[in-house]
């Protein structure tokens, strides 16, 4: 790190500080030449993989855009939509990996999402899963039943 008035190439934290759901750290430098303090903020890039071959940042309005458009008409708040967003970044930043396709991103949303309404996540699901016939949406609904049931029966028997 280069400090920024005299340009000597090293510098000392001094103090650093976690923002922003721990994605953020915020150091104060002190460099060793001048004795001037500076601060820096650092933060870890995610970035995705389109079809196309581009890379681009991850960005939680892109989910949001994709996941409301499931939602149209469903009972679902922009704050559950936020948060279902904030989710699904902390799920792929847990993987630790920086770059990752975009198909991924897809996958990462669906577990959420059922979770949030079921009717968005088939809606969802039928284009990440490449829903081919009605077979494929009967075997989702039969598995979110399943689920469902097995849910229900759990808790009672407890």
């Amino acid at each position: 790190m280069h400090c920024p008035f005299c340009r000597h190439t090293d510098s000392k934290v001094v103090d650093s500080r976690v923002q922003e759901d721990g994605t953020v750290i915020r150091r104060r430098r002190q460099c060793p030449e001048c004795g001037r303090r500076f601060g820096t903020v650092e933060s870890a890039t995610l970035s995705v993989i389109k079809r196309s071959g581009a890379t681009e940042p991850f960005s939680r309005d892109k989910v949001i855009s994709g996941v409301r458009k499931a939602c149209q008409g469903r009972p679902v708040t922009e704050d559950q939509l936020q948060l279902l967003a904030q989710q699904v970044e902390e799920s792929i930043r847990s993987q630790g990996q920086a770059e990752l396709d975009a198909h991924e991103v897809g996958l990462a949303i669906l577990e959420p999402l059922r979770c949030l309404d079921e009717v968005a996540y088939l809606r969802f699901a039928s284009v990440y899963q490449a829903f081919d016939s009605l077979e494929d949406f009967e075997a989702a609904i039969t598995l979110l039943r399943t689920e469902r049931d097995a849910q229900v029966v759990s808790p009672a028997g407890m």
